[in-house]
């Protein structure tokens, strides 16, 4: 399975949604970068991505989006298939 990366904050509503999106479908670990607690991590989040907005995420190489994003690609069937790429 993919790796998966997020960018959060504590408080996040999309960001819990999204991680139970993505552990329902069998992503044991989620790499959560805390951007509320690390300006320079926002920052990187805003070069690499052109977003402002959490979530952030990443499964391998794949910026997917954000929570809007993930439920899309989930709604299309493209979601296990990313996640099991190798």
């Amino acid at each position: 399975m993919q790796a998966v990366k997020m960018y959060t904050t504590a408080v996040c509503p999309y960001c819990i949604q999204a991680k139970q999106i993505l552990k329902a479908k069998g992503v044991a670990q989620i790499e959560e970068i805390r951007i509320d607690t690390d300006p320079e991590q926002r920052r990187q989040m805003m070069e690499r991505t052109g977003r402002r907005s959490v979530p952030q995420i990443f499964i391998g190489q794949t910026h997917v989006g954000g929570c809007d994003d993930l439920m899309a690609l989930d709604g299309q069937g493209g979601l296990l298939a990313l996640l099991n790429a190798a």
